[in-house]
């Protein structure tokens, strides 16, 4: 059978322009010869809709949609779409088959996550029975996202405890000749394998291919890789018709897919590229999104600064990316230098120079003669004035600025509210320290599979101490550990919630300092609250993944240290 393989970059809540991505790729899929179109889960309203569901009217206007996109279709076709029932006013996670010009069936998922970035009990109703239909002498049955993973591809992740239902066993008891797996299963680093031995599994199971049809594209501060293809018991993929293993990643495509012709093994990743490519896609989704073009990056001469604004520039290109330099009366001349630097590797217009020095110095009077502005409070003066610096910018020119901080500088505090921490997302706010330095040093020694004219990121941004550059010869050790220990601290307490005990043995680290590290890290939870949108490409971002207290403190024991 010819299945064509609809993965889109919906936009959520945008039914219109949804439905005519489908009707488009379908109209595409039926030149090929497909006889079944399979779209991602939810497709018709994007995913995740959150709140939109609880919108009186919502979900019948998207199931009024998929009846409209019925009527055009010339290729019978599975579409993701929330669905009410009449007779009890249930909302389900559903994919309706729509055949002959009509919404001919629908199933209802019955696994629903409520773990991570999920919520989906707080909007559906779990379906109760499978759903299967004909084609073309085939039986084809029809699962849903979690239907099939159960949790599986999350390992180490918080999650709930079984599932009472057996969704792929029940397809599997019916014999089918193909299973179809709308999906949103949102990226994370390492993911992709575990999934591949997952979907091989199920087909191994089922007796037939399985069709896994993923969404692409980047929705706040989740991302979605796409990759969509038909994998065979063996681990194997159907080549499409074009030749490819699979659809493309992080991208609008569609392709159609012959499920018994030669297969093809699926390559090894390379985790800097998935890194790269996901960053690249979660800005250039919520500038999009969102209605703006353009953003501002602050250019400090540092490697996250020159990283975010090689990451803008990749999303947006260089004509939509505009580097700000504000200098303070401690920064070095080979701050500016580097700052110059990037602009030019990137192909940046020049960047504007606006330095903070007279402001810092008249702020600084003028509260001085209240409280002493020294210390800290000098400090993050600086990164303050430097916020409302770039935020006037972007009022002034209607364009985003683009937070450049790291997770390890979240996790600890080491940001400034209102000042460093100012912008609409922060791309690499998921991303460990020690893991921007490899990101660097990958798109430098590979600049030309980046899109990039030459290396992108200047060397010294890369060899030299990191510094804030908020006081005479400061360096990021003075007052955090070298970053091997303080990710390996931030790892195990925030994406395995480990305790400082074991994060201490596992890593050899001395008890007192991973406890006061994990202290640090809960103390600053106030501040990641007020932070920009974190694209999660971890096991655990900040952000609506990851939902702890403010008002709070640890439970007994859990940062005790012996004496």
């Amino acid at each position: 059978m010819r299945v064509g393989l609809v993965q889109l970059d919906a936009v959520v809540g945008d039914l219109d322009h949804n439905s005519q991505l489908v009707a488009m790729a379908v109209r595409r899929s039926a030149q090929d010869g497909a006889s079944l179109c399979v779209t991602s889960e939810l497709a018709i309203c994007g995913y995740p809709p959150r709140d939109l569901l609880g919108r009186e009217g919502f979900i019948e206007a998207c199931m009024q949609a998929v009846t409209g996109l019925a009527v055009g279709l010339q290729v019978p076709t599975l579409v993701g779409c929330p669905r009410r029932d009449a007779s009890t006013g249930l909302a389900h996670n559903s994919v309706a088959f729509l055949r002959g010009g009509r919404v001919e069936g629908w199933y209802d998922k019955q696994l629903l996550p409520t773990y991570d970035v999920f919520d989906e009990r707080r909007y559906f109703h779990p379906g109760v029975r499978p759903f299967t239909f004909e084609l073309d002498g085939e039986r084809v049955a029809v699962l849903v996202c979690e239907d099939l993973w159960r949790a599986e591809d999350v390992p180490g992740a918080t999650v709930q405890s079984g599932y009472g239902a057996d969704p792929l066993g029940e397809a599997a008891a019916g014999s089918p000749g193909l299973v179809c797996v709308p999906s949103a299963s949102p990226f994370r680093l390492f993911k992709f394998g575990r999934q591949q031995q997952i979907l091989a599994r199920a087909a191994e199971r089922c007796g037939c291919p399985v069709v896994h049809v993923n969404q692409a594209g980047a929705n706040d501060d989740v991302l979605f890789e796409g990759q969509s293809a038909v994998i065979h018991a063996d681990g194997s993929a159907s080549r499409t018709v074009c030749g490819a293993p699979a659809a493309a990643s992080f991208a609008n495509d569609t392709v159609v897919v012959d499920t018994g012709a030669p297969t093809t093994t699926l390559q090894a990743r390379c985790w800097p590229r998935d890194l790269f490519d996901a960053l690249a896609c979660s800005i250039a989704g919520y500038v999009r999104k969102t209605g703006h073009e353009r953003v501002i990056v602050g250019l400090s001469g540092g490697i996250d600064s020159a990283i975010t604004a090689a990451l803008c520039v990749k999303a947006l290109g260089p004509a939509n990316v505009r580097g700000v330099m504000m200098p303070s009366r401690h920064s070095s001349t080979h701050s500016v230098a580097d700052a110059l630097e990037t602009a030019r590797a990137l192909g940046l217009a020049a960047p504007d120079l606006l330095p903070i020095t007279e402001s810092h110095e008249l702020l600084s009077r003028h509260v001085g003669g209240r409280a002493p502005v020294t210390g800290l409070t000098d400090e993050n003066l600086q990164s303050r004035l430097r916020g409302l610096t770039i935020m006037t910018l972007s009022n002034a020119t209607g364009a985003l600025v683009v937070s450049t901080g790291n997770k390890s500088e979240l996790a600890t505090g080491y940001a400034t509210l209102y000042g460093d921490m100012c912008g609409s997302i922060a791309p690499l706010g998921d991303v460990l320290k020690t893991q921007v330095y490899d990101l660097a040093k990958w798109m430098n020694s590979q600049w030309r599979e980046a899109g990039f004219d030459a290396p992108p990121i200047p060397l010294r941004s890369i060899e030299k101490p990191p510094s804030a550059e908020l006081r005479p010869d400061q360096a990021d050790q003075d007052s955090l550990p070298p970053y091997e220990v303080l990710d390996a601290i931030v790892s195990g307490h925030v994406d395995r919630e480990w305790s400082p005990a074991r994060i201490a043995a596992e890593h050899g680290l001395a008890p007192a300092l991973v406890a006061q590290w994990v202290r640090a890290i809960d103390r600053n939870q106030f501040k990641r609250a007020q932070a920009p949108v974190v694209p999660k490409v971890s096991l655990r971002a900040f952000g609506p993944g990851r939902r702890m207290p403010l008002a709070a403190r640890p439970f007994p024991g859990s940062t005790a240290v012996d004496p």
